[in-house]
This record gives structure tokens, C-alpha cells and sequence, in this order.
């Protein structure tokens, strides 16, 4: 499973940093244009990726119980998670600019990374319990958690292709396999 996850954590951050590539060419008016999206806009739905990440990051290395992973003070990384925004509500603004977003989507690609590097393949099996931002408490499995963590990231990196096709950019290949090495 562990190199599956390692997999996807590369597969996010290789995506998100065609993302971040394709938004050079884009006004922050156009970023910001309200496409009748289900997050408004282009940085709409990517602060709201990000908010999904931190918050998931969070649970994960909250649960004592779960790995004994510390990325609130990574020595790998200029960031740490510490450093990124609280977060009350998933469809909250954490940055404004497309340079303060870009640079803080990198430091938290590096961080999910860490993250998947530092586990053991025995974590995958443990249950994580987390509180919703309903108040709910759940325990689920940490890995099927993990595979929900990746897939809410390509889930929405798709709405933002589409914005971005829609302003006239292609970003170009996006499938899973481009980074499925042959055998």
C-alpha cells in the first residue's frame, strides 16, 4: 500500500504543479470569475482543495493512535503544517493572490509527501478516529481515508481543468498512468 500512496502523493503534487504552471497566463479577475462552478471559481475551488488537504492532514497527524508521524514541524520542508491557515469551513479563502496560492500549494505537496514517506505499511490497517466540521465522530479505516484524501484531490483538480479549458488552457495530460512506470 505504501507505494501506492507514494504514488499518489506524487501523482497530486506533479498535477498541482501543472496547475500552478497553467495559472501564470490568467489575471487574478480571471482566477476569481464566478464560472457557476460549485466553488464559484478557478482559486475558489483550489482554496477549497487546500482547505480539504489541511484539514485531512491534520486529523491524520492528530490521532496518537494512528502513525507517529509529526509534520506540524517538519525538518524537511520550509513549512510546516503549523505555518498554513486554521481552518473553519471548506469552502474558506486561505490566499487571495495567485503567487501567495502557488506557493503555498508547493510547500503542502512537499508536506503530503513527507507524510506518505514517514508512514509504515502497518499504519494503513489502523482506524483513525476525527470529529467532521459537523461535530460528528468517526472511526474509519486510515488507508480507505488516504485513498478518499487522493481522490477528493483529482475529484476537484477535474473541476479546475474545466475552468481552465474553459479560459482557453490545456494543461495538457492528467491520467494517473503518465506516471505509472512499465515493468
Amino acid at each position: 500500500m505504501k507505494l501506492h500512496f507514494s504514488l499518489l502523493a506524487n501523482y497530486n503534487a506533479v498535477m498541482n504543479q501543472k496547475i500552478n504552471d497553467s495559472l501564470a497566463d490568467l489575471s487574478e479577475d480571471a482566477l476569481w470569475k464566478d464560472n457557476q462552478a460549485f466553488f464559484h471559481s478557478i482559486l475558489g475551488t483550489l482554496n477549497h482543495l487546500m482547505a480539504g488537504d489541511l484539514l485531512w492532514l491534520r486529523r491524520f497527524t492528530a490521532d496518537a493512535n494512528l502513525v507517529d508521524i509529526d509534520v506540524s514541524h517538519s525538518t524537511q520542508t520550509s513549512q510546516s503544517l503549523a505555518d498554513f491557515p486554521s481552518i473553519t469551513t471548506l469552502t474558506q479563502t486561505l490566499y487571495l493572490s495567485k503567487s501567495e496560492f502557488i506557493n503555498n500549494r508547493q510547500a503542502l505537496d512537499k508536506l503530503i509527501i513527507e507524510f506518505i514517506e514517514q508512514t509504515l505499511e502497518r499504519d494503513y490497517a489502523k482506524v483513525l478516529t476525527y470529529i467532521n466540521t459537523k461535530n460528528l465522530v468517526y472511526n474509519k479505516p486510515f488507508s480507505m481515508l488516504l485513498q478518499h484524501f487522493f481522490n477528493h484531490q483529482t475529484h476537484h483538480r477535474g473541476q479546475v481543468t474545466t475552468l481552465l479549458n474553459q479560459a482557453g488552457i490545456d494543461i495538457g495530460e492528467t491520467d494517473l498512468l503518465m506516471l505509472i512506470a512499465d515493468v
